[in-house]
């Protein structure tokens, strides 16, 4: 009996084994485990990082999402930018060698159209960016010249829907209507631009015939964008400075970027409109030629600024201005035809019209320090004058971006132009030496917008055949050399000149762009001059030595004048024959990109002076 229960508990012992392992069988995930019961298994890797994947879209998602609709896309902006100039930078790294030296214009052309395409597709804000840096885009390779040239400041409208949303925000009212701000309101933009747009409107009166206004009013993404936008541009300006070109463009980020900030507050540019307004009523020589639109500061708030309404022929539409003025334009075949009002013609033709533009902008250079930093075509309206309709009035817009000169800053500048007038190297090599610049050759010529040349003789032929001898790699790297030995001391260097440069060279262009009618270098040195005799600290004796002086240097400028007018002549007969012409800033141009690419390297683009 006691065998016969040993032989069955035996025999449950082995069925208990035999079902144990049936289930080991069924359940392939438990055989041989030691995990608890209790515990969830481990899913498999594919399925952790599909989840981990998903997980992470959702998050970049949302993020992107939330960066558009409440950031204006700054943070996806920033991104493109780091990306942009990441690649840049390894481009540069992997390809700027002496064995690649046939590739370099290749790789200047893809870089080119990489900034190109950064600064048009994030737009804003960048596009102002852009053009401070294009300001010396002759110093560029040339692919970046002509990139920047096609980086004009227009864009697309905002929606009404979006213009109502910032007026209830300035104002609390909407733009018209019973509450409205204003007796009418187009909404349809008369213009837009990369950072505010205009529209016209019609003030409140009692008769109901108010004046019609222009209502400035900025893009609400511009403020969300405006930290991330500067920033970025700070923090790839000193990366290229420390770790990438070695080349010192750091140092004006801070000016840059200030001024920038300063041209998106609308009232900052109401009292900017102001004080050139009451500059130009003092100056009897402007006061009838030049007109500032009133502003309505009661209708101006940080984000909206309210001006007097303007009718006449801006000065970009090159076949209207000719028009207007009852001369026939000789390109005429090759612009579009103006759709602004056709007046009688005016008296003194395209000259009287160029010749009120240089005389504007040298004062406020040479007398006022006071200096408008965006004179391009599109600033600047030609109508007749109201009280004496014969004559034309230029009419000065668009005040938001204004640099003003220090006292003594504003007295070397005039130092240095009139220096460069007489051939005064001394003069330009002290002052330009005060100012940090190691090269006053290249200053001298950047400043003139003409050939300057400090060598003479065997030297100068000697720079031209090592120039002409290099490859393009050494030309590169020459150049940079160059530009380093050029800021000697960026400290020292008077950050004004960024803005003034820019002021001078759309200056040349606006009247390159009409034939060279009036003779800019003489009228720009004849204001420098003069306001040295005429300063106000001056002694009695001290400004009878000054006067003396100015009326050496005007006798010095009759040889401007001939050069000039020689110019001139040449560009009639060439005219009077059917040949094609030029005019004398395109000569002093044509001379310009010549010397440059002999003597420095740079290959200048036939537009890089234009407005």
């Amino acid at each position: 009996m006691f065998r016969h229960t040993l032989d069955g508990t035996r025999t449950r012992q082995f069925s208990q084994l035999r079902r144990s392992l049936d289930v080991n069988r069924r359940i392939p995930h438990l055989r041989y485990s030691s995990i608890p019961h209790n515990q969830t298994p481990p899913r498999p890797r594919l399925t952790k990082w599909t989840s981990r994947l998903g997980y992470t879209s959702v998050i970049i998602g949302a993020g992107w999402l939330l960066d558009k609709e409440f950031n204006a896309s700054a943070i996806g902006r920033n991104f493109r930018t780091f990306w942009t100039c990441a690649i840049i930078a390894l481009d540069y790294k992997l390809n700027f060698t002496a064995e690649k030296t046939e590739d370099i214009p290749a790789l200047h052309e893809r870089v080119a159209e990489r900034v190109y395409n950064l600064l048009t597709s994030n737009g804003g804000l960048y596009i102002k960016i852009g053009q401070a840096i294009g300001n010396n885009a002759a110093l560029l390779p040339r692919p970046m010249q002509e990139k920047f040239a096609k980086l004009f400041d227009d864009a697309p409208q905002v929606s009404f829907t979006v213009v109502l949303k910032v007026f209830l925000a300035e104002f609390g009212r909407p733009p018209a209507g019973p509450d409205g701000v204003f007796e009418e309101f187009e909404e349809r933009a008369a213009a837009s631009a990369s950072v505010a747009q205009v529209h016209r409107a019609k003030l409140k009166s009692p008769d109901g015939n108010g004046p019609w206004v222009a209502v400035k009013i900025q893009k609400p993404d511009v403020s969300k964008q405006v930290n991330w936008d500067l920033g970025a541009y700070r923090i790839v300006m000193w990366l290229y400075e420390n770790y990438v070109f070695n080349l010192p463009v750091y140092f004006a980020v801070d000016f840059i970027a200030d001024h920038l900030r300063r041209e998106l507050d609308f009232e900052q540019e109401a009292r900017n409109a102001q004080r050139t307004a009451q500059f130009v009523a003092q100056e009897p020589s402007l006061s009838s030629r030049v007109y500032i639109p009133q502003v309505y500061p009661e209708y101006t708030t940080k984000r909206v600024m309210t001006a007097e309404w303007i009718d006449g022929v801006r000065l970009s539409d090159r076949s209207g201005i000719f028009r207007l003025m009852g001369e026939d334009d000789p390109k005429a075949s090759n612009t579009r035809s103006s759709r602004q009002p056709t007046f009688h013609p005016l008296k003194g033709g395209v000259q009287a019209v160029m010749s009120t533009m240089v005389d504007l902008f040298s004062a406020q250079i040479f007398k006022w320090g006071w200096v408008h930093c965006d004179p391009h075509p599109g600033n600047v309206i030609i109508r007749p004058h109201p009280q004496k309709p014969s004559y034309p009035q230029l009419v000065l817009i668009d005040h938001g971006l204004y640099v003003e000169m220090p006292e003594t800053f504003r007295q070397q500048y005039a130092t240095v132009w009139k220096g460069l007038l007489t051939a005064d190297l001394g003069v330009i090599r002290r002052v330009t030496q005060e100012w940090g610049i190691g090269a006053p050759d290249i200053f001298a010529s950047a400043t003139l917008l003409k050939p300057v040349r400090f060598e003479k003789g065997s030297e100068a032929r000697r720079k031209v055949e090592e120039w002409t001898n290099m490859t393009d790699y050494e030309k590169s790297v020459a150049m940079k050399e160059k530009l380093r030995g050029f800021l000697v001391n960026t400290d020292a260097m008077p950050k004004e000149l960024i803005f003034i440069g820019r002021n001078m060279r759309i200056v040349q262009g606006n009247n390159q762009m009409f034939g060279s009618p009036v003779n800019r270098i003489r009228i720009t040195g004849h204001w420098a001059s003069r306001s040295l005799a005429t300063d106000s600290q001056l002694t009695f004796g001290r400004r009878i030595q000054e006067y003396g002086r100015h009326l050496i240097f005007l006798s010095v400028m009759f040889a401007v004048d001939i050069a000039f007018w020689t110019s001139k002549l040449r560009q009639w007969f060439r005219r009077r024959m059917g040949w094609s012409s030029e005019g004398f800033e395109d000569e002093l141009e044509r001379t310009m990109r010549g010397i440059a690419k002999s003597n420095f390297g740079v290959d200048i683009a036939e537009n890089a002076f234009e407005g």
